[in-house]
């Protein structure tokens, strides 16, 4: 009896091998990411094999998903590591559809943690009020609007995310160093997950745990509930009516880090109708060791989109809290297909703003422009 011979036998299929030299190469691996893998940055099956210094070699196996056309970029780990231009502009995916089983690549520079950006794409900072009234704790407050580097030129409406820790997030002399926002709205414009608004509200200095703690927790008791309505009842209307915003919930985040991220959580879960999506940074899960949610049942469930990142050097419980807090979130019967929640842990990771300002990008791109579950 004869077999018929399949034409994708292992006979008629062929390695293709990657050559890639690189002049600014530094000890970061680089991987490929493309259609072939669902783009995935960090993906160890398609890590290139350095063969000196600048030059890296890849051969993809004599498979048949490798046959037809390869679209790919090349990555030192993540898109904050992505190949640049010599002039630090994004470049182009690179396709490769002939029946060469060799191909050649140069990469001229790579970014690092979101960096270099155009000075020409940064945002409009201005600064709303020097002392924005607080009714509801009857203070005043420093707060900010960081806008579209083309507001004024464009009719558009924009999401808007109103964060927390206003000192932290793009003021070059911040103790602590700052989230640079600035700086990566400027390169997050290049791809298109730029064009938004955000509210950056300023701290209380000395009040700013008492201020950012909810209800009674291992801290005492605190005006976090009054602080919330604030930020819905004063200073989203007000933005509303000032800036051109898309004031839907589904267009609405609120974020932080820390006792920030902490108080944002309770923002979203407490006023499910105002925010859409929550941007939660190494959050302070350890001041609420038994954190309840039962109370999510009263409110009528909405499709919600929750942001977690946390580092595996900032203590030993915060891995242990967020997974914890993710699962507590996603089992509650009344939020079944309505609560998306990303995860997003970096084992090396430390409580300090330059991790959560290279995550800051991968948030937004996921919260307001993406609509993958996790």
């Amino acid at each position: 009896m004869t077999t018929k011979s399949h034409p994708d036998t292992l006979k008629d299929l062929k390695t293709k091998t990657i050559q890639l030299s690189t002049p600014d190469d530094d000890h970061r691996p680089v991987y490929i990411a493309g259609n072939f893998n669902n783009w995935t940055t960090q993906d160890h099956q398609f890590r290139m094999k350095k063969i000196s210094k600048g030059n890296y070699e890849f051969t993809f196996p004599a498979e048949t998903k490798f046959q037809g056309e390869l679209i790919y970029k090349f990555t030192k780990g993540d898109w904050s590591e992505v190949e640049i231009d010599r002039y630090g502009n994004r470049t182009p995916n690179r396709i490769w559809h002939d029946e060469k089983t060799t191909r050649k690549e140069k990469v001229a520079k790579w970014r690092k943690n979101w960096l270099p950006y155009r000075p020409s794409q940064l945002p409009q900072i201005h600064l709303m009020s020097e002392e924005f009234e607080i009714p509801q704790l009857n203070k005043k407050r420093r707060i900010w609007a960081l806008l579209p580097h083309d507001y004024d030129t464009s009719d558009e409406q924009y999401p808007v995310l109103y964060l927390q820790d206003a000192q932290n997030l793009f003021n070059e002399e911040a103790e602590f160093g700052n989230w640079q926002i600035d700086k990566k709205l400027a390169v997050m414009s290049d791809y298109g997950i730029g064009k938004i608004i955000i509210i950056a509200v300023e701290h209380g200095e000395d009040d700013r745990l008492e201020e950012y703690n909810v209800g009674r927790t291992l801290l005492g008791s605190g005006s976090g509930k009054q602080y919330i309505r604030f930020i819905t009842d004063t200073l989203k209307p007000f933005v509303d009516a000032t800036y051109r915003t898309k004031p839907e919930r589904e267009f609405t985040g609120i974020g932080g880090s820390s006792m920030g991220g902490l108080v944002s959580i309770f923002s979203g879960i407490m006023y499910p109708e105002v925010f859409g999506k929550l941007m939660i940074f190494s959050p302070s899960l350890w001041v609420l060791p038994k954190i309840k949610l039962g109370f999510l049942d009263l409110f009528d469930p909405m499709d919600t989109r929750i942001y977690i990142y946390a580092g595996g050097d900032e203590s030993k419980d915060m891995i242990a809290h967020v997974s914890k807090l993710q699962k507590k979130l996603l089992k509650r019967d009344a939020l079944h297909g309505k609560m998306k929640v990303h995860l997003s842990i970096n084992e090396e990771g430390k409580h300090s703003e330059t991790y959560w300002s290279d995550e800051f990008p991968k948030a937004i791109e996921w919260l307001f422009y993406s609509d993958k579950e996790a």
